[in-house]
């Protein structure tokens, strides 16, 4: 499913309103200045200086609201053409460069993996949302690249609820010495979403934006 958030309707609202104020603004100082005038002192008449830079401030003002509103529409329609072209994504497999993904009943949150150099041992900790580490285990992982599925059971059978996760690795080379290792989550796009003028991809329940994607295919 493709969405749109409303966002860019409340922005231009504000802009309307803006735009309104300034020109009821606007009307009370040419009724104010038109009495001023009328009333002023004809033998030490006012400075018509002041006139004219008060006139080209509320020009300056309101050619800038003009064009803020301006740029916001063609910010709205480059973010709806990114999100039109962001939908072809849907049903593909993508990687993120992200550690968190997502776990619901019927699909495992996975990942791929890449490391410094090769290993010849891995553990994984995986974290939930609010950071807590829900298991350690150790996991087949040889050379420096692989992929590791969770279907959410840990190592002491128990089962836990769909959601967010995040895995952590340390690898060991043969001697023992740690290798570093990078996660990176990977699934199926299920939905695009507009936000903010962020195109978003939905992947098993985890939202990234379309700059943190690494692969598609």
């Amino acid at each position: 499913m493709t969405t749109v958030n409303t966002t860019n309707a409340t922005t231009d609202a504000k802009t309307t309103a803006a735009s309104s104020k300034l020109n009821a603004d606007f009307d009370m100082f040419l009724k104010l200045l038109t009495t001023q005038m009328q009333n002023q002192d004809p033998l030490d008449p006012m400075d018509t200086a002041q006139y004219t830079q008060q006139l080209v401030q509320y020009s300056q003002v309101e050619q800038s609201i003009e064009q803020t509103s301006t740029l916001k529409s063609l910010l709205a329609a480059f973010g709806t053409q990114n999100l039109m072209q962001a939908s072809a994504m849907i049903g593909a497999q993508v990687e993120t460069n992200s550690a968190v993904s997502g776990l619901s009943a019927t699909t495992p949150a996975q990942w791929t993996w890449s490391s410094s150099r090769d290993v010849a041992s891995m553990t994984a900790t995986i974290k939930d949302e609010k950071g807590k580490i829900i298991d350690t285990l150790p996991i087949d992982a040889t050379g420096a690249a692989g992929a590791f599925t969770w279907d959410g059971t840990t190592s002491n059978g128990k089962k836990v609820d769909p959601g967010l996760y995040t895995l952590e690795l340390e690898g060991k080379d043969a001697s023992g010495t740690k290798v570093a290792a990078t996660a990176h989550s990977f699934g199926k796009v299920s939905d695009v979403e507009l936000s903010n003028g962020v195109v978003q991809l939905t992947i098993n329940g985890h939202k990234v934006s379309t700059a943190d994607l690494l692969r598609i295919g």
